[in-house]
Parts: structure tokens; sequence; C-alpha cells
């Protein structure tokens, strides 16, 4: 204990009360100004913008804080700054990783490529961002499963972004059998579309004839509809799509393996039959 208070300052125990105030006020100080910061990123950048802000305002006055106090102590702060300095390339080293997560990060946060809430594509996974972080980015996926996206990768990965515009097309391929005229079936979708209430008439629906399939014809009817009833009103158009259909006659076109026999390429023998 002797030793111990040797290697402490002098005035270190006249100044130790007057200290901890000191960095209690300071710690009050960065509640209240992270909070303000974090709140004022929010309402211009989105929650997940003013969330992180928050995180980086607090985790920096709460840095200077600790120095304050340290040398309201008495001690010597460029002694415990070369320290720092050296711990940090250390961890550096040790934790490069998470370095590049953060600065990838901190470059979504500016790019700002999607939204809490919004629905994105990366790579073969869809689902619903649940959370923005410095170092990762949390998707929910339509099967509600969680599923954690390293913000390097993200930075380095193409992102769709499915809610990003309030208007969406939906493109139901159909293949209709060669007897069947094209125009009739166009015609009949767009009788589809315009009974539909929450299908839009502006921008208007489109018909593509895709190709000449090796069953049937191939083609694309399109239809607008707000982006967050996409996946419903897609299930809903392909089954009135189907009910018209069935109604009106109109055939699909399904897969046949027709097979043809030439006896004339067997040959024949006397008498005998021809396989």
């Amino acid at each position: 204990m002797n030793i111990l208070l040797e290697l402490l300052p002098s005035g270190f125990e006249q100044n130790w009360m007057s200290a901890l105030m000191w960095g209690t006020v300071w710690l009050c100080i960065a509640y209240v100004v992270s909070r303000l910061v974090g709140s004022l990123v929010e309402r211009r950048a989105g929650e997940s913008s003013g969330r992180i802000c928050r995180r980086l305002t607090w985790y920096l006055l709460v840095f200077i804080a600790v120095l304050s106090t340290v040398t309201q102590l008495g001690f010597d702060i460029s002694i415990l700054l070369g320290t720092a300095g050296v711990l940090t390339i250390a961890l550096g080293f040790a934790a490069q990783t998470s370095a590049a997560n953060v600065v990838s990060g901190l470059f979504l946060l500016g790019e700002r490529p999607f939204e809490q809430g919004d629905t994105i594509k990366i790579g073969d996974t869809i689902g619903t961002v649940a959370q923005i972080d410095l170092l990762s980015v949390r998707l929910c996926t339509f099967d509600n499963l969680m599923v954690r996206f390293p913000n390097e990768m993200i930075l380095k990965s193409p992102i769709t972004n499915l809610s990003h515009y309030p208007l969406r097309r939906i493109d139901i391929p159909l293949r209709i059998a060669y007897e069947e005229s094209s125009e009739d079936v166009q015609a009949l979708l767009l009788d589809v579309a315009r009974n539909h209430h929450e299908i839009l008439d502006e921008p208007d629906p489109v018909f593509m004839f895709t190709d000449f399939g090796p069953s049937g014809q191939q083609v694309t009817f399109g239809v607008w509809a707000p982006s967050t009833e996409f996946v419903r009103l897609r299930n809903e158009m392909r089954a009135t799509i189907k009910k018209t259909f069935d109604r009106s006659g109109v055939r699909f076109a399904y897969d046949q393996l027709i097979i043809r026999s030439d006896s004339a390429a067997y040959g024949s023998t006397s008498g005998g039959d021809t396989p």
C-alpha cells in the first residue's frame, strides 16, 4: 500500500473529491449533448443515423471526461496519451476486421443506400432492415430469420433497395398456348388490371410478348402498385388471372413430350411385325 501511495501524484488526497465532482459533471454534459446530437441527426437523417451519432458523441465526450478527471488528480497526461497511442496501435492491428467494419459503417451512414425498415436484397438474401450499427446490419427475412451482415461485406456487395421508391411494377410471366390469340389475351389482362381497385392506372400496365417458347407463347404482364403492398398484390393478381383465364377458356401452355415412331427407320423383316 505504501508503494502504491508513493506512485500517486502529490496532492492526490486533496484533489480526488473535486476530480470526482468534475468527472460527474462531464458525464452529465456528455449524456445531454449526445442525446441532443442524436435527436438533431435523427430528424434529418433517420433513426439509425441518429443512434450511431449519439453513440459516437457519447464515447468522445466520455474520453474527454476521463482525461479531464485524470488531469485534476495531478497525473501527467502526456505520459498517458503516449501509452494510449501505443495501445491504440496494438489494438488496431489486433482488430483490423472490426476497424474495417466501423469505417464501412461510416461510409454507409454517409451514403445512406437504405434506412431502417426498408426491404433490401443483399446477395441471395431478402429482408427488412431491422438494425443498423457501426459494425453490422441486421436483416429480418420474410420467414422471420435474423441475418447479420458485416458492414465491410455490405459495402463491397451490390444492394437492391426494394422499397426505396413508392411504386413498383409487378411483372407476371405467363405461357399461353399457341392456339390462343395474343390480342385477346392482352385485352383480358388489361381488364383484370382495370377491375382491381389497388392497381394503378398511371403508369399504364404493360404487355410484352417476350418469346416463342417450346410449348407456347411467352408473355409478361406488368402492373404498377404501391411498394408496401407488392407481395400481397402479386399473389392476388396471379390468382385473379388464373380465374379469368379459366372462365374465358384461355389455355395455359404446359410442357409436352411428343414421341413419333417411324417404321421405316427400323426396316422390315419377312414374316414378322415391325417393332
